[in-house]
């Protein structure tokens, strides 16, 4: 019988890591070896524990799941990293791929899906769902955003009109409408309705951080 893909799972919802447990162990080829409410705990506990695979939310409190992947990157390069979150912007995946998971998995997924994935990390190849794939193939191919226009698309995000946003960058209105004909043809979207909802999506503007 061939020896257990063994698990460990970060999350700051009990609930979470308690149902991820319970699910996992249901299936013959996957042990959960270990559990941590925090990034902080996952790096204390982990070294003792080698697991194969980490599965570990992004968004947590005390140490976001990136940083948390990064340090461990340092300490335990032999281990393999999945990311299971809710979210899905382009700096959540970037973010993930740059410190080092191997998979990134929404929470909505199936049981299937989150065991097929773990399964495929296991075996030293890449997971990532479809739509995921080809939101980062369009981001790849798009001309990045300059700096006036990523903070302009903030206060557009915050309904700011072109006299507002000029008068808080200290420059002429039709420079700041010059600069949002810009940034939608960059987006691919017609209005600042739809650049706004793009933005929050993308992970571009953040109007929970005022």
């Amino acid at each position: 019988m061939e020896q257990s893909i063994r698990v460990f799972i970060v999350d700051d919802h009990a609930v979470v890591r308690l149902g991820l447990q319970t699910m996992l162990e249901s299936e013959p080829d996957i042990k959960v070896v270990g559990s941590a409410a925090s990034g902080a705990e996952a790096l204390t506990m982990i070294p003792s524990v080698l697991p194969d695979i980490v599965l570990t939310d992004l968004r947590m409190r005390e140490m976001k799941g990136a940083t948390m992947l990064m340090e461990l990157r340092h300490i335990c390069p032999q281990v393999r990293s999945i990311v299971l979150t809710t979210y899905h912007s382009d700096e959540d995946v970037f973010g993930a791929m740059k410190a080092g998971a191997m998979a990134y998995v929404l929470k909505s997924s199936s049981l299937e899906q989150v065991t097929d994935a773990i399964r495929k990390v296991h075996a030293g190849e890449r997971w990532i769902p479809a739509h995921i794939a080809h939101q980062l193939a369009q981001k790849l191919s798009r001309d990045p955003l300059s700096t006036r226009e990523t903070e302009i698309l903030n206060l557009v995000a915050r309904g700011m009109r072109n006299h507002e946003i000029g008068e808080t960058l200290s420059i002429s209105e039709n420079t700041v409408r010059n600069h949002v004909v810009k940034l939608l043809e960059k987006l691919g979207v017609r209005d600042r309705t739809e650049a706004t909802a793009v933005a929050l999506q993308q992970g571009l503007v953040h109007l929970e951080d005022d």
